[in-house]
Order: structure tokens, then C-alpha cells, then sequence
């Protein structure tokens, strides 16, 4: 194992995924070399000294944008400009002793956390690790001839690092949004979907976006369900490097996409469902971002697990009665003809239930119950 990570857990999970390949199905790798023309993404839109009223006005159109600058004054970005040590030294000032899950693949993923060459597996692996751990191995990992992949995913700056929050923050999304922290070195996160509004800032090390609206799913190549790096499906081809030959709808997708190349201190508005692919150029590289909803009872829907219980009731359904459904949910649920109620006096239309939090989470239960 090259070195870098201290720790039993990192250390056992790096050489258990010593032999695991980058991709599965093997049909939607990389390929080296292209022989096709890829596509080139739309460089998104940038902007400057954006105010909470610009972003709203940026966040109503529905597009991605660039926020050159936006964390520019923060001491994360002060510090990751001095030097990754510097900025590892003052995230572990701030280190609350919680063990952190950490990512780790090896080095023949070459940083793409995916699945394994023809197998349904992940090339990849979790441990709990001591976050002071993590982050020294990373430095260690800085000048590693093949280095492996770590990567420290979504933790809740509230709990990791009590305190940072409020020496490093926006006025842009809405007040109380958590923000939550991604470190770790050379890595490709495959396109995947939030549904949520998103809101990220790049503190250490060169990040590229490449975000494609949600109508192109088809020609995303989408993975499963079941098993997924994500919590969600991931667009199976290397969205950096397609094989347009195996995915020919790919360069639809592409032609549509957006890019958004991000330095320190710049972030980038990712709406509402917009698949997201994200490449962390550098040997150190670090994040922050904040998802938020348009109410408290949204933020607890899960609309991931309803949608694959959708497509689970609906697969084994014979086709025609499938297409019978489907004006049903268009009238019902999409709204296709406008307010489906519009016609019924007010005392006859359905009453909106009033939903909490608790009755969310036992809907959670049951539909994950469901799936298992």
C-alpha cells in the first residue's frame, strides 16, 4: 500500500480494494484512446459580488452558475492559500473527536469512485476513521507516486467542527442551512442528482463541474438502483472521458451540459435535480456546501426512495397497463391540464394532509422497508 493513511480501519480497507478495476459495466469504461469528437459542455455563466438578491434572482432562472469570489474572505480559503498543512492544521483545531466515514479506493481506480471492472460491486470501500488521521494521510498521500483515493464526504460541519461554522459562512442561502464539508485528493465523483437546491464553495484545490439538466437522463446512461456510490443512480460512462462508440446518446447529454471550472474561494449554484459530475483536480482538494428545500417537511421527503418504489410497482406491470398510468400521473401529479381540483368546489377537493417530520420519517421506514 503506498503510504500516507495511519489507522487499522483506511489501512485494511485500501488493500481489500487493491484488485478492484474503475468501472462495471465494463461497456461503459473510459476508453483510451477517442476516436470520436466529444461535445464540448457550455461554460456556465459567471458572476460577481453576487448579493442575496442577485442569487435569488440567479437561483429563479434555473440554471447553473459561477459565483466568482463568493468565499474569498474566508480564513478556510486564507489558510488552504498558505498550504494544504496549513489548512489541515486549523480543521483539526476545530475537530469535535467524531470518527468520520472515510472513501478509499486504490490506486488502479486512478480516483473514480465507481463500481468494479464487470461486477455489480463498488471499487471502493467505507471505515470510521479518526478525522486527524485522515487528513494527515492526505497530506501524505500529496507526493505518493500512486497515491490512493481517500475522500471524506458530506460531513456536518456542525458535528465535525463545532465553531467553524461561524468564521466561515454566507448570507446567500437561507438562514440556518447546514453546511457540510468533502475532502480528500484526486477524485471524479460520477454525475448523480440532489433534490435540493445546492449552494457550493471551493476552499482548497481546482474542481470542475459538468452538470446536465434533468431531462437528459436518458442519455446519461443511468445505473441502478440498489446499489449505487451515490444514494442515488450515477450516469454510468466516464462523463470526462465518454466512449461514444458504447454511448452514443452521451454526446446529447454533453451538448446540453454546462461546465463550471472553479478556483479557491469561487462556488457554484447547482439547481434543483440537475445531474452533477464533479472532478477534484488537485492532490488536496476541499468543499463546502449547503442543500436547501423550499419548506422543513421537503427536506425530510424521500424522494430518491419514492422514485425507485415507483419504478419498482411499475416494472412488472404488463406495458399497457403501465401507459394506462401514465395520463394519471400526468393529471394528478405533474399537473399536465393545470390544478387537477380546479373544477371541484373548495369543500370537495382533497384536504392537503398535515405533514410533519415524525410522519415523514415512519413514511421513510416503510418505503425502505419495502425495498429491502
Amino acid at each position: 500500500m503506498p503510504p500516507g493513511i495511519q489507522g487499522r480501519g483506511v489501512a485494511a480497507l485500501a488493500r481489500g480494494v487493491q484488485g478492484c478495476a474503475s468501472s462495471y459495466p465494463p461497456s461503459l469504461a473510459a476508453a483510451e484512446p477517442m476516436n470520436q469528437s466529444v461535445p464540448q459542455p457550455t461554460p456556465a455563466a459567471e458572476y460577481h459580488d453576487v448579493d442575496p438578491a442577485g442569487f435569488a434572482e440567479i437561483v429563479a432562472r434555473g440554471v447553473p452558475a459561477v459565483l466568482r469570489g463568493a468565499a474569498a474572505d474566508w480564513p478556510l480559503v486564507a489558510q488552504a492559500r498558505r498550504s494544504p498543512a496549513a489548512l489541515v492544521d486549523y480543521l483539526i483545531g476545530f475537530d469535535s473527536g467524531a470518527l468520520a466515514t472515510t472513501v478509499v479506493a486504490p490506486p488502479a481506480a486512478e480516483g473514480r469512485l465507481v463500481y468494479e471492472e464487470g461486477r455489480k460491486a463498488l471499487n471502493h470501500r467505507h471505515s470510521p476513521e479518526k478525522l486527524p488521521n485522515v487528513l494527515k494521510g492526505l497530506l501524505r498521500q500529496i507526493d505518493a507516486p500512486e497515491p490512493i483515493a481517500i475522500s471524506l464526504q458530506g460531513l456536518s460541519a456542525r458535528d465535525q467542527f463545532p465553531g467553524l461554522e461561524a468564521e466561515n459562512g454566507t448570507v446567500l442561502v437561507p438562514a440556518g442551512t447546514p453546511p457540510r464539508l468533502w475532502i480528500g485528493n484526486k477524485v471524479t465523483v460520477s454525475p448523480h442528482f440532489d433534490a435540493a437546491e445546492n449552494l457550493a464553495f471551493v476552499v482548497a484545490g481546482r474542481r470542475r463541474f459538468t452538470l446536465f439538466p434533468p431531462d437528459q437522463v436518458a442519455n446519461l446512461y443511468p445505473g441502478p438502483f440498489d446499489l449505487t456510490p451515490a444514494g442515488v443512480p450515477i450516469a454510468m460512462p466516464a462523463h470526462d472521458a465518454p466512449d461514444l462508440a458504447r454511448v452514443p446518446r452521451f454526446a446529447e447529454a454533453l451538448a446540453a451540459a454546462f461546465v463550471a471550472d472553479l478556483a479557491p474561494g469561487d462556488a457554484v449554484y447547482v439547481p434543483y435535480l440537475w445531474w452533477h459530475g464533479v472532478q477534484s483536480l488537485d492532490r488536496f482538494n476541499m468543499l463546502v456546501n449547503y442543500w436547501w428545500y423550499s419548506d422543513p417537511v421537503a427536506a425530510e421527503h424521500p424522494n430518491g426512495a419514492v422514485l425507485r418504489a415507483a419504478f419498482e410497482l411499475f416494472r412488472v406491470m404488463p406495458d399497457a397497463h403501465r401507459r394506462a398510468w401514465k395520463p394519471l400521473f400526468d393529471f394528478w401529479v405533474f399537473g399536465s391540464e393545470g390544478d387537477p381540483m380546479a373544477h371541484l368546489p373548495p369543500d370537495l377537493r382533497t384536504a392537503e394532509p398535515a405533514l410533519d417530520a415524525e410522519k415523514i420519517a415512519r413514511f421513510r421506514d416503510a418505503v425502505n422497508a419495502l425495498l429491502k
